[in-house]
């Protein structure tokens, strides 16, 4: 089994469904799909990069996944998850509103540079709304070693000031 990372997000409403509700919808298709799912709680989130817009729901999700399971294929997988709820990457704005983004942060011990696909997930270091609902889940699913590596970075943020913007919203709900 391959130990797969996570990041999802919402700030876009969809056919009538909240960012809440379409997180919450994309979680059922992840675990639906996978032997072993665990969630983090979600996270409320000023946006960073593009700020006029409205704050992100975001939270973390690790997956148990079949060895076998290619990276690229697991990514036209997700991609077809984000599609679903709305996610039209060809009319949006890079970092941008969206109802729903995932990316793929940590994929077992591969690395990957493509221009379609990096992990471990580039920006990770500098994303406390990817790294404090990661490590909320880390503390159930992965070695002491991978939790002090992300550790490591969130107190970095945590020096510059940098995870000000994220508060905990609520538990996870199902």
């Amino acid at each position: 089994m391959q130990f797969v990372v996570l990041g999802l997000g919402s700030n876009v409403s969809f056919n009538g469904m909240s960012s809440l509700e379409i997180l919450k919808s994309a979680c059922k298709d992840l675990s639906n799909a996978v032997s072993k799912a665990t969630f983090s709680s979600v996270y409320k989130t000023r946006a960073m990069y593009v700020e006029n817009q409205n704050d992100f729901y975001n939270m973390a999700c690790s997956l148990n996944i079949e060895d076998s399971v290619d990276p690229f294929d697991f990514l036209k997988f997700i991609n077809s998850i984000e599609a679903k709820y709305g996610r039209d990457r060809s009319k949006e704005i890079r970092f941008g509103p969206r109802s729903l983004d995932i990316d793929i942060e940590i994929f077992g011990d591969k690395i990957i540079q493509s221009p379609i696909l990096e992990i471990p997930h580039p920006r990770i270091k500098e994303r406390a709304f990817v790294l404090i609902p990661l490590l909320e889940i880390f503390s159930e699913t992965a070695d002491k070693n991978l939790r002090e590596k992300y550790s490591k970075y969130l107190e970095e943020l945590h020096c510059k000031n940098a995870d000000k913007d994220v508060e905990k919203y609520c538990d996870f709900w199902w």
